[in-house]
């Protein structure tokens, strides 16, 4: 019984000296992909103003609010405007050795990071928009979800059948590993 105990190491880890996720360099998304959230953001705006200019226009008693609905719609279309620049400007990626990080958020920031020995599965998407620029985005799921645990948008086509290319060959050799 002595021996068990006397094997058994409980070491306390310095997490001062831990390596830091921030020190990582991220890689910016590519700029064409700002384009492509402001025409999202503007077709969000487009589907309002009609929604609500039919009815400011067909319901009577709408028609005393015109003045401030078309204050609060240019207040809320220039919040929207400034949120999606600095959400563009707050994403960033990268593939270190070990692991993947994501960072994304403008109120609050995210970071994820995920193990390569945890990833299940990767997707390429492309959007027609996305298709007319040259951009893809790639998915890392991982296993416990039906969601997937990172979406990195605004990458070029061929860095990201590279990125899906890494990480397939990650889940291969970790299979690998694990039948042996």
């Amino acid at each position: 019984m002595d021996t068990i105990n006397n094997e058994f190491e409980n070491n306390v880890i310095d997490t001062a000296s831990l390596p830091k996720f921030e020190e990582a360099a991220l890689t910016v998304l590519k700029p064409d992909y700002r384009k492509i959230m402001f025409f999202n953001v503007a077709l969000i705006y487009i589907i309002v103003a009609i929604a609500g200019g039919a009815a400011l226009y067909f319901i009577e008693q709408t028609r005393d609010y015109i003045i401030p609905a078309i204050i609060i719609y240019t207040v809320f279309l220039f919040i929207s405007i400034v949120l999606t620049n600095l959400s563009f400007k707050n994403r960033g990626f990268a593939f270190r050795n070990h692991d993947v990080i994501y960072k994304s958020g403008v109120i609050a920031t995210t970071t994820t990071i995920i193990p390569y020995n945890r990833v299940q599965h990767v997707a390429l998407h492309e959007g027609i928009l996305s298709r007319k620029f040259g951009l893809a985005s790639v998915e890392v799921f991982t296993a416990g979800g039906d969601s997937s645990d990172i979406k990195i948008s605004g990458i070029e086509k061929q860095h990201a059948e590279n990125i899906k290319q890494l990480l397939v060959g990650k889940i291969l050799k970790q299979e690998n590993t694990n039948e042996e």
